[in-house]
């Protein structure tokens, strides 16, 4: 099984709770709020949302996808980590067994009283696939995009997540 790791950190002016709080804690009801045009809803069908859970994330018609389950590995909220990996769903496809995901947020020590999110991604491979950066590029743009749209809401918003 091969695996393909990406990482990249973006810098941000929103304190690290608020960031962690809106994209990963309320992950579930603000993405289909802020992206009605793409993800229907989240659903839990396994846990507390906690470790060891499974939700799965509903897309509206149209798009190239129907669905993704994810499994919440490990979310530590005093260190502002989370650990899921989609475990089924389309983007998969053919060659992907799972993909996994780390996201840390933590304080800037350059932009104070912003943040910076580091995310991983681990994409493990069926056989001797490895996956390339052209193949993975718009699940990058699409992560980019929903984080853009949470920061710009708690940019408008910034009684939100205090």
């Amino acid at each position: 099984m091969g695996v393909t790791i990406f990482t990249q950190e973006i810098t941000s002016p929103i304190t690290p709770i608020r960031l962690f709080k809106a994209l990963i804690l309320d992950s579930k009801s603000l993405i289909p709020k802020l992206l009605p045009q793409f993800v229907e809803n989240v659903v839990l069908l396994q846990g507390d949302g906690g470790a060891g859970s499974i939700e799965q994330v509903n897309f509206t018609k149209g798009n190239p996808f129907e669905f993704v389950k994810h499994r919440i590995d490990e979310l530590d909220k005093e260190n502002m980590v989370c650990k899921y990996t989609m475990i089924e769903g389309d983007p998969l496809g053919q060659n992907l067994d799972f993909i996994s995901y780390e996201i840390k947020v933590e304080e800037s020590k350059i932009n104070i009283g912003g943040c910076i999110c580091k995310m991983t991604t681990n994409y493990h491979g069926i056989g001797d696939f490895f996956a390339k950066e052209e193949d993975i590029k718009d699940g990058k743009d699409s992560a980019m995009g929903i984080y853009k749209t949470v920061e710009t809401y708690l940019i408008q918003n910034p009684n939100l997540y205090a």
